[in-house]
């Protein structure tokens, strides 16, 4: 589905439910300095707009990806390369496995209430990893989470992708170093399974958790290897679920929705930096709910402040098990699609004005054309789930699956009805092997 608000207009600033803020972008070879995307520079109004709906939070709040990373935020819109880079150049990469298999491992917590973090480190570190990614021109580090016994480690698409084809990878288990090849990638999820040749003695799979039964304040973990700093784990709660997350390209600033990526994010206030990229996300039973993939940064003007300020943002398990399936099967993976073109609305129903997203137009012969959508129509909700503006939708219907039976929550002509439908996969972009961003909706 097209955004068209996204591709044809320039994209607007904090007003309301509806927030997108500004990004944040880090070049290869330097520590971060503010770039503002095209047709994007920040004006007063905006300043303003910032300050009025944060209250003492005076600066503007700004979203980075993480090579080592995270994104978040109803609209929120993210730079999707926040690596950690230095200059290097490393050796290289290969890798083969056996067929895959997993083991359960998890901690029993004696109170819930009162968790035992050391345990919960104890067990979810031997199965995340470090990353390092190298290219003739600069050196990226990240963070993977270790799938199964047959080798394959889960990160983000933008840890390995960031620095372009022929960089090497490396994985580091404790003391020992492994070469790795890529298994399959996925812009659309900014998901990614790697391969090394076999688990070294300590390490094993995570055990994942269903995040559909996250709860906001749960208490989670966010284990990686933040500026190079490997085994690093902090804590915190489940901050906000399903937060729409808008993360833009690695290298460069996109102007359409087709570079960009679509997350119905958990929100964490587990500090995540650079370098946690494709890390896990724990509850206390260190079970996975998530790859933390980007974060918030508060900048003022030109300054920002390079490190977490308690906004981080991660896939949902479910999501990325959904996709790494797919990864490993073939290296590529399908995506849901709905087949309309939307922008941001409000209808109002009994006295009532409810934001959503407004339907512009429907494809023909798509889930949504069969559903009975219409131009005009107001989607409010999917399977209850609120829709608060159009990328929110995008991001409800990209963590769906393909062939699920979607409830729509709808206002037309100021009557709220409810509209049901079944998801098919998005065509796939030529070349890519993956599904494009403008069939996400």
């Amino acid at each position: 589905m097209t955004n068209d608000r996204f591709e044809h207009q320039p994209v607007q600033y904090p007003q309301g439910p509806t927030q997108q803020w500004p990004t944040q972008q880090w070049p290869d070879q330097q520590w971060p300095t503010q770039q503002w995307p095209d047709q994007q520079q920040p004006t007063q109004q905006a300043a303003a707009a910032t300050k009025h709906s944060r209250g003492r939070i005076s600066s503007v709040l700004a979203v980075a990806v993480l090579a080592a990373g995270v994104g978040g935020g109803a609209g929120v819109i993210t730079d999707r390369y926040l690596a950690d880079q230095r200059p290097a150049a490393v050796a290289s990469a290969s890798g083969s496995g056996a067929a895959s298999s997993t083991t359960v491992t998890k901690v029993v917590q004696g109170d819930s209430s009162n968790p035992d973090w050391s345990r919960t480190a104890a067990t979810a570190s031997k199965s995340v990893v470090s990353i390092t990614v190298s290219s003739a021109r600069s050196e990226a580090a990240g963070t993977g989470v270790i799938w199964d016994t047959a080798g394959h480690i889960v990160t983000n698409n933008h840890v390995v992708s960031g620095l372009g084809t022929g960089a090497t990878i490396t994985v580091q288990f404790g003391t020992s170093s492994h070469p790795a090849t890529i298994v399959g990638t996925d812009a659309s999820s900014d998901l990614a399974v790697i391969k090394v040749a076999g688990l070294p003695s300590g390490s094993q799979p995570i055990t994942v958790a269903d995040s559909d039964k996250a709860s906001v304040g749960q208490a989670v973990m966010a284990i990686g290897n933040p500026l190079g700093l490997s085994d690093t784990v902090t804590t915190g709660i489940v901050s906000a679920l399903n937060r729409p997350v808008v993360t833009t390209g690695e290298t460069t600033t996109p102007t359409t929705q087709a570079d960009a990526v679509y997350t119905n994010a958990i929100q964490t206030s587990a500090p995540i930096n650079p370098g946690n990229s494709g890390g896990a996300l724990v509850n206390a039973d260190a079970e996975l709910l998530g790859i933390n993939s980007s974060i918030a940064t508060l900048s003022s003007g030109t300054a920002s402040q390079s490190g977490s300020i308690g906004i981080g943002f991660a896939i949902p398990s479910n999501e990325v098990s959904y996709v790494v399936k797919q990864l490993i099967a073939d290296g590529t993976a399908d995506h849901a699609y709905l087949g309309i073109g939307t922008t941001d609305g409000t209808a109002t129903v009994n006295g009532v004005t409810i934001t959503g997203a407004q339907v512009r137009s429907v494809s023909a012969g798509t889930p949504a054309a069969r559903a009975g959508l219409r131009a005009g129509d107001l989607i409010t909700s999917v399977n209850g789930t609120s829709v608060a503006s159009s990328d929110s939708l995008v991001a409800l219907v990209r963590s769906a699956e393909v062939n699920e039976k979607v409830t729509l929550g709808v206002v037309r002509n100021g009557t709220a009805t409810t509209l049901t439908t079944t998801l098919v996969a998005a065509p796939r972009s030529a070349g890519s092997g993956s599904s494009p961003r403008t069939g996400g909706r």
